[in-house]
């Protein structure tokens, strides 16, 4: 509220001369004019969201589990001071957080805190334990159909380690979305299509004539792929009139000829055959193939709407979409080709014949309906999709409420920061980093064994663990990174047992394998039976405390990964849940408990912290082993 000063009153003869004339009675405002005003203002105001509220895991612990920093906010707008605020918000929130939260703390300037009832964690860690499955996280009441787009490798070329980025952080948000209940399309969008292929085709027809035969073509073995695809390009390259075939062959292999149809399902399968093993080994299930082929029976109809409704012109003879807000380096609009000069068609086109058949067809119809689409590529094809969104929005291919979401990926680099490459410069091969991974790890097992064991080789069974162990540090070491982030690759980092990493990791759940099964007298190298669930956690020490105040933070963290696909986070959480269940291990006594009450209570706390350590390892796809 503005308050204007009082003016003093003159004294003396002059005063009342000098006074002001009385202000004309200004006529009273009409209903009318009183509800256009109210209105404006009502319009003009912006609604409290559930980010006014400003609530957050506290920054330390001693400023208990939550805060809520809203008072400063409001204040300004209410004209009253932050504590002030904060002090309303308390009396408000504490009769309705009783049992809950102790007593509201008001701190600072206007800091609310809000700290977890003893009673309340002991209630909370005892629904986890009988739900080890889910931990109590209930899945969504209000489930998505939601598409995810990862891997995405090309035909006839191998998968390197921008693939699997793609693939690694989109099985992972699949498999964290499917766990909150909606309902997931992991979908594989295969370079299988474009001018390339004419060029492989002809060189089949030279090289093998067989895979042209509709007949004979599922009996060639085209052997090594990348020399093939090594091989048609220096002939492309060299030879004019190979050039030329090439060039005829992607205008029969389009318009549907059937030895072009054959060489090209060739290489399809071929290829498949050679993604399927990095894909076996990475241990990804469930990834739907559909290639840019697929989409090929909308493209015309995609261009033929876009120019009925105005947004794809004519430009330089090709046919393009120009969107305000994007601009050429010299200032000139930015154009979005969807059809090339020569009629084909471009990355653009396919796109939105995609988002129009993920989003606006019905599933009846052929469509996905989906209400939500995560395309997972390097952070280089941030502005492409930009572009793509913003025409889908415009062309109404895409309404507003359907969530169309671009997860950028930063690049993978070798240790000295530059090219992640071999010695020799050439792009390290998939199958090969995770061959060297896999051996590494086995040798560090070898290295731990006991003294007098003989054995220089290792069984099946740790043969396993150490395919585990490496592929797993590959997986791991990617995810707990700021995926926006470029991060350098090392194989003793990722292998190490100290730190954030997937052995480290894994070591801890086999050390809670361990505790109880000395605990309940179960014999060594048998699968862990965990014990049935304590009557009540007692919590008789601020380490239990300190643990089970994070453990009931787990479904506010899936929530976040959830909203803003990070799983780095996920990474951070776990860590941070090892490190605490190492302090109250090391001060809490579990088989030399005071009671058995006791005893049974830190038995159940074991097994909360290994199911939460096994629920979010296999959310990043890292299955957990009981010994290591």
């Amino acid at each position: 509220y503005l308050k204007e000063k009082k003016k003093k009153k003159k004294k003396g003869p002059q005063a009342e001369a000098e006074a002001p004339a009385p202000e004309e009675e200004k006529p009273a405002m009409t209903a009318e004019e009183r509800e256009s005003i109210l209105s404006a203002a009502a319009a003009a105001a912006r609604p409290f969201t559930a980010a006014d509220t400003a609530v957050t895991s506290a920054t330390k612990p001693e400023f208990g589990d939550y805060q809520c920093n809203a008072a400063l906010s409001l204040a300004k707008s209410l004209g009253l001071p932050p504590r002030k605020v904060a002090e309303s918000i308390s009396e408000a929130l504490g009769p309705r957080l009783a049992g809950v939260f102790d007593d509201v703390e008001i701190a600072g300037p206007g800091f609310v805190n809000l700290r977890f009832t003893d009673e309340y964690l002991s209630d909370a860690a005892g629904l986890m334990d009988s739900d080890k499955d889910r931990l109590g996280v209930p899945p969504s009441s209000d489930p998505d159909r939601v598409v995810v787009d990862y891997s995405s490798p090309n035909i006839a070329k191998e998968m390197h380690v921008g693939h699997l980025r793609s693939t690694i952080i989109g099985d992972t948000l699949s498999n964290l979305l499917e766990f909150a209940g909606h309902d997931v399309l992991r979908l594989n969008h295969v370079g299988d299509w474009g001018t390339q292929f004419g060029m492989l085709v002809e060189h089949l027809r030279d090289e093998y004539p067989a895979a042209l035969d509709p007949e004979t073509s599922g009996d060639v073995d085209l052997g090594d792929l990348v020399a093939l695809y090594k091989a048609a390009k220096r002939r492309f390259d060299d030879d004019d009139d190979f050039k030329v075939r090439s060039r005829e062959g992607v205008v029969r292999l389009q318009a549907g000829d059937a030895q072009a149809r054959s060489a090209w399902e060739s290489l399809c399968a071929a290829s498949r055959q050679e993604y399927q093993k990095i894909y076996d080994a990475l241990g990804i299930e469930g990834l739907n193939e559909r290639g840019e082929s697929y989409y090929n029976p909308y493209l015309a109809g995609v261009v033929s709407d876009l120019e009925d409704m105005g947004l794809a012109v004519e430009s330089e003879g090709a046919t393009a979409v120009f969107l305000d807000g994007y601009e050429n380096r010299d200032g000139s609009p930015l154009p979005m080709l969807v059809r090339k000069s020569d009629g084909g068609y471009n990355y653009a086109t396919t796109d939105l014949a995609a988002i129009r058949q993920r989003v606006q067809m019905a599933r009846e119809d052929g469509g996905e309906g989906a209400d939500r689409v995560l395309y997972v590529t390097d952070a280089g094809q941030s502005q492409h999709f930009e572009m793509v969104f913003a025409a889908a929005r415009k062309s109404g291919f895409a309404p507003d409420e359907t969530r169309l979401e671009h997860v950028p990926f930063g690049l993978v680099q070798g240790e000295d920061g530059k090219k992640f490459a071999t010695r020799s410069g050439d792009t390290v091969r998939l199958r090969d980093l995770l061959d060297e991974a896999t051996r590494i790890a086995g040798e560090d097992m070898l290295s731990r064994r006991p003294d007098g064991d003989g054995s220089d080789s290792l069984s099946d069974d740790e043969a396993d663990v150490a395919r585990t162990v490496g592929i797993g540090a590959v997986k791991y070491a990617d995810l707990s990174m700021n995926r926006e982030s470029n991060y350098r690759f090392s194989y003793g980092r990722m292998l190490s047992l100290n730190g954030n990493t997937a052995p480290y990791m894994l070591y801890a759940y086999a050390r809670i394998c361990g505790i109880v099964r000395r605990a309940t007298g179960q014999e060594e190298g048998t699968p862990v039976v965990w014990p049935e669930p304590a009557g009540r956690i007692v919590v008789s020490d601020d380490t239990e405390r300190q643990l089970i105040r994070n453990l009931v933070k787990l479904p506010d963290v899936l929530g976040e990964v959830e909203a803003d696909l990070f799983p780095n986070r996920l990474c951070d959480y776990l860590f941070e849940t090892s490190q605490l269940f190492n302090k109250f291990y090391e001060k809490c006594s579990v088989n030399n408990a005071e009671t058995p009450e006791l005893r049974a209570s830190r038995l159940s706390l074991c097994a909360v912290t290994a199911s939460t350590i096994r629920l979010l390892m296999g959310i990043l796809g890292i299955p957990v082993v009981e010994k290591l």
